[in-house]
């Protein structure tokens, strides 16, 4: 299962009558809100490893292509 950054929400659309989800995984978001998470004081440790893992991730990827 792919990494989350925050947990999902539900959006309710009073019109339709319909409920869709909205995850935020970890690989959608860009590289540069993720430094900006990484390096703001008030996040957390366990999130902090997990966007290291995901940058690291991507420079491996950039790396072989």
């Amino acid at each position: 299962m792919p990494i989350k950054l925050k947990p999902s929400i539900k959006k309710y659309d009073r019109r339709t009558n319909i409920t869709s989800l909205q995850h935020f995984y970890i690989k959608s978001i860009s590289e540069t809100e993720l430094k900006s998470l990484f390096n703001n004081e008030r996040t957390k440790p366990k999130l902090k490893m997990k966007i290291l893992k995901e940058l690291t991730r991507r420079r491996k990827l950039n790396e072989k292509n």
